[in-house]
C-alpha cells in the first residue's frame, strides 16, 4: 500500500462512495427491489461523508449515535461499543469475575451516557422517521475496528429496515468477512492491509466540530424537504 492518502477530505470521499453505492443500488434495483434508501451518518465524522451521498440519492439524512466502550486504565483500548438507545456488543464475551464485570457495566453507561448527550445535541436537525422498509446506508469516514458500525447496525435492524448496508471509504482488509456477516452489503472503496488509523488516508482529516456537523444536517435536511 503506497503512504499516499487515498482521499483529500471527507466530502471527497463521500462523493466518490456516493458512485459505487448508486451502482450497487441500479443493481438492486433490476432484481425488482425498489425500497428507498435512507443514509445514516456515524457522527460527527461520517457526517460530511454521508452528505454527498444522501444528495446523489436525494434522500434523507439521519444518524446513530454509537460510542466504543474503552477500558478506565487505557481509552484508547475499546471492549465495546453502545448506542445511545442502549443497544451493546462486546469485543469479547468470555465470563468475568464479578469485580470486572461492574467495572464493564460502569463503562457501558458511561459510553451510554456520552451517546445520549451526543443524540440530544443532533436531534433537532434530524428528520423524525423510522427505517421500516427501507435500505439504511450506514455511513462512515473510515471503520478501525468496526465496533461502533456493528453496534449501529444492531440498533437500526430494531426498525425493521429492508436491507442494511455498512458504507465507508476505507476498512482493514482482514475486517471484511467480519463485516459483512452483520449486514446485507458492505461497500469500501479501499481495504488495506496495512491500516494502523482512518487518518493516514486522507490529505485533510481535521475533527469535525459540533457545529460544523449540525450545518451539514440541518442543510441537508432543510433542502431535501423543500423539495
Amino acid at each position: 500500500m503506497s503512504s499516499t492518502p487515498l482521499f483529500s477530505d471527507r466530502i471527497n470521499a463521500g462523493t466518490l462512495l456516493a458512485d459505487s453505492i448508486i451502482e450497487e443500488l441500479e443493481k438492486l434495483k433490476a432484481t425488482g427491489i425498489t425500497a428507498q434508501p435512507i443514509v445514516y451518518a456515524l457522527p460527527r465524522g461520517g457526517i460530511p461523508v454521508a452528505v454527498p451521498i444522501a444528495r446523489r440519492l436525494n434522500c434523507p439524512l439521519d444518524i446513530v449515535v454509537a460510542k466504543k466502550i474503552t477500558k478506565p486504565d487505557n481509552p484508547e483500548l475499546a471492549m465495546g461499543a453502545v448506542t445511545a438507545d442502549g443497544q451493546v456488543i462486546w469485543l469479547d464475551m468470555k465470563p468475568f469475575r464479578k469485580q470486572q464485570q461492574n467495572l464493564r457495566l460502569e463503562a457501558m453507561f458511561q459510553a451510554q451516557q456520552k451517546a445520549q448527550e451526543q443524540q440530544a445535541e443532533f436531534a433537532a436537525s434530524c428528520p423524525q422517521l423510522s427505517a421500516e422498509g427501507a435500505i439504511a446506508l450506514i455511513v462512515d469516514d473510515g471503520i478501525a475496528t468496526g465496533m461502533t458500525m456493528a453496534v449501529a447496525v444492531q440498533a437500526l435492524r430494531t426498525q425493521k429496515p429492508a436491507q442494511i448496508w455498512i458504507c465507508a471509504p476505507v476498512a482493514p482488509a482482514e475486517l471484511m468477512e467480519w463485516l459483512n456477516k452483520w449486514c446485507d452489503r458492505v461497500i469500501v472503496l479501499d481495504t488495506p492491509h496495512q491500516f494502523q488509523s482512518v487518518s493516514r488516508f486522507y490529505y485533510e482529516f481535521p475533527q469535525v466540530e459540533t457545529s460544523i456537523a449540525l450545518a451539514y444536517l440541518q442543510e441537508h435536511n432543510q433542502i431535501h424537504q423543500e423539495k
